[in-house]
């Protein structure tokens, strides 16, 4: 069971994803509704059978704070703010590198790290920018909680691609479709 689900607000806005455990218990327990489900799984136990819900929408609006919303700091959330890309020659970057060297006082925090290839991060290794000659093409920075979530549905399913913002047409005629 490692496919996930998209949760929507009561008003179609995408709110992020959960497992798929996650998402049976909120519809069986009647917090939220099936939107699309999976043609390839299906949820079995003793009692019942179910399509896998790929799409769910809550029952009621939840009033989200998007600007206490912080992202966590970690590889992945990192490397989708970078796209992938290293920071030092422009290949694909799966490693995080410390700008300013944790072992020279740098801090693991947003404005400090960036996503860099293994050759590059072993090659700046516990040097400064400056001690190697190198330079950023930009300034690192923390995501914001909008960010967040492109951050969180990357990769996303085709599924999904309807209720996604960037889709304002479609996930506007979801909308209208439910309102309906």
């Amino acid at each position: 069971m490692s496919q996930r689900t998209l949760v929507l607000n009561a008003s179609f806005e995408p709110l992020g994803v959960v497992p798929l455990p996650r998402a049976i218990v909120l519809v069986l327990t009647d917090k939220a509704s099936v939107v699309e489900d999976s043609d390839q799984h299906m949820v079995k136990s003793q009692s019942f059978s179910m399509p896998a819900p790929s799409v769910i929408r809550l029952n009621k609006y939840v009033r989200v704070p998007y600007s206490t919303r912080k992202i966590a700091l970690n590889r992945k959330n990192l490397c989708e703010r970078d796209d992938w890309t290293c920071a030092y020659c422009g290949s694909y970057g799966d490693t995080i590198d410390h700008v300013v060297p944790r072992f020279l006082g740098g801090t693991n925090t947003w404005d400090n790290v960036v996503a860099a290839c293994k050759k590059c991060n072993g090659k700046k290794g516990h040097k400064t920018l400056a001690q190697l000659g190198w330079k950023l093409d930009f300034t690192p920075y923390e995501p914001s909680p909008t960010d967040g979530l492109v951050i969180a549905l990357a990769n996303a399913e085709e599924s999904w691609v309807p209720y996604l913002s960037w889709h304002e047409p479609l996930a506007q005629q979801s909308r209208e479709t439910a309102l309906t």
